[in-house]
């Protein structure tokens, strides 16, 4: 499934369009590019920036690292790191936004690792449960939140939080 510019920037109901042009506003402000890391939302979020017109100027890339190896290989995160905490953990999440920024030639990121669904949770982690990881300003933050609803509630909600949260973090 292909999902258009306008279906990307109506993920949430209310429109990711706003937001964005917040976001460039602030990076472009600051010289600063962003990357992301996804997993859960299979590159939702890259896809959203890439929709806004100009976002070339202000998005540096984005990795899709679904599987552990990806995780790894792309992001550098630690192998014993995830075998610890699993890939959907507050340290993952952390890492993965930190390899962003380094093995990028961007200074902002954001990542998101969680269960979508149907399946695939737990009772530690269950469906709708995202870490996300975010770097700006020299620092990184995380959190956990919980979504209800199906695959596609929990992947919308995600982008949109993700997206909230960055605008909020870059100030």
């Amino acid at each position: 499934m292909t999902l258009s510019d306008q279906e990307l920037f109506a993920l949430d109901g209310q429109g990711l369009e706003p937001i964005l042009i917040q976001i460039s506003s602030r990076l472009l402000a600051r010289c600063e590019m962003l990357a992301t890391a996804e997993s859960c939302t299979g590159g939702l979020i890259a896809a959203a920036c890439t929709a806004l017109a100009g976002s070339s100027l202000w998005f540096e890339r984005g990795f899709v690292t679904y599987s552990n190896a990806a995780k790894a290989e792309l992001l550098g995160v630690p192998a014993p790191l995830i075998d610890a905490h699993g890939a959907v953990s507050e340290p993952v999440a952390r890492a993965m936004a930190e390899g962003a920024v380094a093995r990028s030639h961007a200074q902002a990121s954001l990542a998101v690792t969680g269960v979508a669904g149907p399946g695939g949770g737990s009772a530690d982690k269950p469906v709708g449960t995202v870490w996300f990881g975010w770097h700006a300003a020299g620092r990184t933050h995380s959190e956990v939140r919980h979504f209800a609803g199906g695959r596609a509630q929990v992947r919308a909600a995600t982008v949109q939080h993700a997206l909230a949260r960055l605008l909020a973090l870059l100030g």
